[in-house]
């Protein structure tokens, strides 16, 4: 049985919430995001609370009824706060540059990673080794980020690659002779 559906959702006061049928969009000061209610699961929002019921009690729908409130959960903080990833360059000449909507990446190959930035994501270099991916929707940025990490991942020998901040990677012992 699902845990997760039975906490209710606070609602900050900067974000609003509409629903219409099987359709819940949900507006803050970072922009507006969109969800499918499916028919198992039904969403009650009152007196600044969101609360998510699972209709019947088939595993199915106590699962979708987890699931759909963990998504309007994350589009709720998505639209107040934002979402971040942050992750490094571990490399010698290893280095990253944001050009308009393309993000540039030396990853020690012949040739520079052009990555072109998806809409409703920023990405910004604060250092040359740093690449932050902000977006209000979490699952967009995390998306985005795993492509940029699977551009380079790190290798286990010299742990060079790129790697979320505050990821650890496991490093292995060189051949002895």
């Amino acid at each position: 049985m699902s845990r997760i559906a039975n906490s209710p959702i606070p609602i900050p006061g900067s974000v609003t919430i509409s629903q219409d049928r099987d359709f819940l969009t949900v507006k803050g000061g970072k922009g507006q995001l969109g969800c499918h209610i499916h028919n198992l699961v039904e969403v009650n929002v009152e007196d600044a609370v969101i609360t998510v019921i699972a209709n019947g009690s088939s595993k199915q729908a106590r699962a979708l009824a987890g699931t759909t409130r963990s998504l309007l959960n994350n589009m709720v903080i998505g639209v107040a706060d934002g979402f971040e990833k942050r992750l490094t360059l571990v490399g010698v000449g290893y280095r990253g540059q944001v050009k308009g909507k393309i993000l540039d990446l030396t990853l020690g190959f012949s040739h520079p990673v052009e990555y072109d930035i998806p809409e409703g994501i920023t990405v910004e270099t604060p250092s040359q080794t740093e690449v932050v991916v902000k977006g209000i929707d979490k699952q967009k940025v995390g998306q985005v980020a795993a492509k940029i990490r699977s551009f380079r991942p790190p290798e286990p020998y010299k742990g060079k690659g790129v790697r979320y901040i505050d990821e650890n990677v496991v490093r292995k012992e060189a051949k002895k002779k």
